[in-house]
């Protein structure tokens, strides 16, 4: 079953950590400079978080838990969820009606949330700490020229979750490449007549591995390139379709976290490929009741080698809000080392904060050890504005190949047409 939070623990815990955030600035003035009366926070700070459904509980105790060094301010949780957040956070900001004062951002929202002057910059004390204290991968998420908007909460990267019993059963290893799995595959069908993995085929964060895997990308940002459409794109969109046509995957072109979980959970599947936000749904399977039978490994190479994508969620403070001091002093408070070692043993999820991993509780956190050195080889996407923009263009496109529904050529001239009118003037 899911972990939870015990009560006790969580109070305690949470209470040391809002002391140790180091919200309030000093001399009465909040981040922006404005004064305030005594010093002392005041009002409401409204959080859109955009955690999946095992992880939002824990996040709303969290968050309220900022009122144990701060009675004076309220904290409004909201859940958004993330297939729905990127337009409709862009929405209340461009219009400022119901905007949060806090957003959790993708990674690849922030530089285009901070090109439209959506996000207020960082205070510079915190904005010192956060290229100091955090890993440097995920410091640089948050930036935009020269800048920094968002403060990074949780960082991580895709792996290959497989059930221990079902490749023991079929007289598997964990596959270390994509070759390697279909035969895999191939052995567990043949043993327990279930798939060998089943791969996401609605969402395009899952097409990156397969072409970092042809040594691929999908633009070249310091050459204004697209290279999504050039051949290593086209292997990759060949690759997609192949584990498919093979047998060794099955995916849906729709509902693909819940068909894919559900799949893996119940044992109709023995791997797939996801990420650490996804353990503690894991474990709430009838497969994984022994929690040890859930075992990960990296992402199945390529021709050419092994790559998952650096992934993650930053917090960032709406520049229209009306209680930017108090908002920034959450978001310190969010990412404090306390609450990201809090949220790593019960949640698998990895710290952003260095310092982190030297606490017992991430040591002893399997998931964080093993995503820990995976997190150190990804490959960090272009962090430029149109980041989350070409992945829409891209997920129809992939959805397209792994169904069949269009040829890898097509589908890989097509997603490179679409990138070209996003990024004007890109070759």
């Amino acid at each position: 079953m899911r972990r939870g939070i015990a009560a006790t623990a969580l109070v305690a815990a949470l209470a040391l950590a809002a002391t140790a955030c180091g919200g309030d600035t000093q001399d009465g003035k909040d981040a922006a400079g404005e004064t305030k009366a005594g010093g002392e926070l005041s009002g409401t700070v409204t959080w859109w978080d955009t955690s999946n459904d095992a992880e939002k509980a824990s996040f709303q105790k969290i968050a309220e838990a900022f009122t144990a060094k701060h009675p004076k301010v309220t904290v409004k949780y909201v859940n958004v969820p993330y297939g729905d957040a990127q337009n409709k956070v862009k929405n209340a900001f461009s219009s400022g009606s119901d905007a949060p004062d806090v957003i959790r951002a993708d990674v690849g929202w922030v530089a285009d949330f901070a090109s439209l002057g959506y996000l207020d910059e960082v205070p510079a004390e915190t904005a010192k700490k956060v290229d100091a204290e955090f890993l440097p991968q995920a410091a640089a998420s948050g930036k935009y020229e020269g800048k920094t908007y968002a403060v990074p909460q949780v960082i991580d990267t895709l792996g290959l979750f497989y059930n221990k019993k079902m490749l023991a059963d079929a007289g598997v290893q964990p596959p270390t490449t994509l070759e390697e799995l279909k035969t895999a595959a191939a052995a567990i069908k043949a043993k327990t007549g279930k798939a060998g993995l089943y791969l996401r085929g609605d969402d395009s964060y899952w097409f990156l591995p397969l072409i970092y895997g042809e040594g691929g990308d999908l633009v070249d940002a310091k050459n204004k390139t697209v290279t999504v459409d050039n051949a290593a794109g086209v292997k990759a969109f060949k690759t997609a379709r192949e584990l498919v046509t093979s047998g060794a995957a099955v995916t849906n072109a729709t509902d693909g976290w819940t068909n894919m979980q559900t799949a893996f959970k119940s044992g109709e599947a023995a791997m797939m490929i996801n990420g650490p936000w996804a353990v503690a749904d894991t474990y709430a399977g009838d497969q994984f009741k022994d929690k040890a039978n859930l075992g990960v490994a990296a992402v199945p190479a390529g021709s050419v080698k092994a790559g998952a994508p650096q992934g993650g969620h930053d917090l960032g403070v709406y520049a229209g809000s009306k209680n930017r001091a108090a908002a920034h002093a959450f978001v310190d408070y969010m990412t404090s080392q306390e609450v990201q070692v809090q949220s790593a043993k019960d949640l698998s999820l990895l710290p952003t904060r260095t310092a982190a991993y030297e606490a017992p509780d991430v040591k002893s956190s399997e998931m964080v050890q093993f995503f820990k050195p995976a997190v150190d080889k990804a490959v960090e996407r272009a962090w430029i504005p149109e980041n989350g923009s070409l992945f829409e263009p891209l997920k129809v496109e992939y959805t397209k190949a792994i169904t069949g529904a269009s040829s890898p050529e097509d589908a890989a001239k097509a997603a490179g047409a679409e990138f070209r009118k996003i990024l004007k003037g890109w070759k």
